[in-house]
């Protein structure tokens, strides 16, 4: 399964970004989907997920403006980003929760697509 991230570039403040995640199959027992980001010099951080029964989740610094959303039919994830802030400037990677046998999961990653904010 390849995970192919999409959308990132550069906005001023208070504008909006679209960010995609196509899977390459559909994955089997996928649990969820979503975004995490990193910043240089800073951790990387969880900031959107989309579970396969619709439930979405956020991180507390992207609530109100960050709508998660997906279409199965095209095993796609994506990050409609709102009002966007100089600290929301990361590299953005979408990854793929399966559970495998076991009861353990596996983590699928794409690859990072920069966003740059400037103010």
């Amino acid at each position: 399964v390849q995970l192919q991230a999409s959308g990132g570039g550069s906005v001023q403040t208070g504008g909006s970004l679209r960010l995609s995640c196509a899977a390459s199959m559909k994955i089997p027992a996928r649990n969820a989907m979503g975004w995490w980001r990193q910043a240089p010099g800073k951790q990387r951080e969880l900031v959107a997920t989309l579970t396969t029964s619709g439930t979405a989740n956020y991180a507390d610094s992207v609530k109100g403006r960050f709508i998660i959303s997906g279409d199965n039919s095209k095993n796609t994830v994506y990050l409609q980003m709102n009002n966007l802030k100089p600290e929301d400037a990361a590299v953005y990677y979408c990854y793929a929760e399966a559970q495998i046998a076991g009861g353990l999961v596996n983590n699928y990653w794409g690859q990072g697509t920069l966003v740059t904010v400037s103010s």
